[in-house]
């Protein structure tokens, strides 16, 4: 019997969707990194050695397009590329397209990035959105501990890449290294490589802008400190798994660094390059080291952005001494002090790691409240019993144990800027917001 037309054009269609999903030469991403005024950062993962280029265009204008330097993607960098978008004005939103060995990869989802706003002189700051979240666990059955996975309910990226944001913070615990992945080279590439190809993380990555910090579980095993071993190897995988515009500041090593989004600013934290071991007896123990400190403090004092935001992994604010919340450390009263002392306006901390969400807001003789958004878990397991853990400090209405993640829009003009900070459950159903004025995280005159 001679199949009919119908029939035919089924399975020749067949033939060409599986031949164009098993042709794909890209292992994970792209993923949109740092965005400036003049430059965008994209990055992908090659499954093997390529020549990898960026077509980019603004999108109201697909006629003209640009094209990035080219680059050869190699096994002993994971096969990644940064490419970078050099010929971006500010203000403007683009489409892009992965080229590789000349061909341009079809993907299922938009492909969009964006360049920095330029707004200073001329009128009030664009309102923006941003998401959080941290403690990103990604099954591997083989080397995952037995019993019940830890890791689940992927569809969570779903629903962030579903409100949109300009950008999401990852941080910390963004993956999870294991006992054969943290030794060596081959091992902490394999789990990034893994927990990057995650197929619901896609579309997420591929439209929004990404910047990370780094917490115990990206950095080593699990509540590792400055003494461990392998540190350089992670934090160069790190590096490179990763699309922030700078790593460490000027002598300073590990993955600090700092970025503007129109009038706010973000003081990204290291806090385990210089963390003191936990079992030290007889000394001070620290997160930050000094020089780190020291220079959040001055860029602190420096800055006039209408909230400045300290991401860090471990919660500051909490009164529970309990894991490796900062109180258990020196650097907490420091900051505090340095804080009033100098009388800096807008701090508010994001913080994660503890599998559980909370707002934590602290009052303070003479001075504006403090805040801490601690966001936690994306795809780990909730910490059941995080209500019994005694925070004073905790908005007990915030708190949240599942799977979740927060948004911050930030939105008004200068003399009534504010910002609104939402948490959502998996499916994207928010169960919290607090909204919060710059005027009251200032000091009085």
């Amino acid at each position: 019997m001679i199949p009919n037309k119908t029939f035919y054009y089924t399975i020749i269609t067949l033939i060409v969707t599986i031949n164009s999903v098993f042709s794909q030469n890209i292992q994970s991403g792209p993923m949109v990194g740092y965005c400036e005024m003049r430059e965008v950062l994209v990055w992908v993962q090659t499954k093997s050695e390529s020549k990898v280029k960026l077509k980019y265009w603004v999108t109201t204008n697909p006629g003209t397009f640009f094209v990035s330097d080219e680059i050869s993607t190699q096994k002993e960098n994971a096969f990644v590329a940064k490419l970078i978008a050099d010929k971006v004005q500010p203000s403007q939103r683009y489409n892009y397209q992965i080229l590789v060995n000349g061909k341009a990869e079809k993907l299922e989802y938009p492909l969009q990035f964006q360049s920095k706003a330029m707004w200073e002189f001329r009128g009030d700051a664009p309102d923006f959105k941003f998401a959080l979240g941290s403690c990103a666990y990604v099954n591997e059955t083989i080397y995952d501990r037995p019993g019940e996975p830890y890791g689940g309910e992927y569809t969570i990226y779903n629903s962030i890449y579903e409100k949109k944001p300009d950008f999401m913070i990852w941080g910390g615990d963004n993956l999870y290294l294991r006992e054969p992945d943290w030794d060596t080279q081959t091992g902490i590439f394999h789990r990034y490589t893994h927990a990057r190809s995650l197929k619901e993380l896609q579309p997420l990555l591929a439209s929004t802008h990404n910047y990370a910090i780094w917490d115990d579980h990206d950095f080593g095993p699990n509540d590792s400190d400055r003494s461990f071993y392998n540190k350089e190897k992670t934090t160069e995988a790190f590096k490179l798994f990763w699309g922030n515009n700078t790593y460490g500041m000027a002598g300073l090593k590990g993955t600090t660094h700092q970025f503007k989004w129109n009038d706010c600013e973000f003081f990204m934290l290291d806090d385990r390059y210089y963390r003191s071991p936990g079992r030290r007896k007889g000394t001070t123990a620290t997160i930050l080291g000094d020089t780190q400190l020291e220079w959040l403090i001055d860029a602190l004092a420096y800055s006039n952005a209408a909230f400045k935001f300290i991401v860090v992994g471990s919660p500051f604010l909490s009164s529970a001494a309990t894991k490796e919340n900062f109180i258990n450390y020196s650097d907490r009263e420091k900051i505090l002090k340095h804080i009033a002392d100098e009388r800096i306006n807008g701090v508010v901390f994001l913080t994660g790691d503890r599998h559980f969400t909370e707002v934590s807001k602290m009052e303070r003789s003479g001075a504006y409240p403090l805040y801490d958004f601690t966001i936690s878990p994306l795809g780990s397991s909730p910490y059941k019993n995080a209500s019994k853990e005694i925070n004073f400090y905790r908005i007990p209405e915030s708190l949240l144990i599942e799977r979740n993640f927060g948004t911050i829009e930030v939105t008004g003009t200068k003399q009534d800027r504010q910002l609104k900070l939402s948490t959502f459950n998996v499916k994207g159903e928010e169960k919290y917001s607090l909204t919060i004025k710059a005027k009251d995280l200032k000091f009085g005159q």
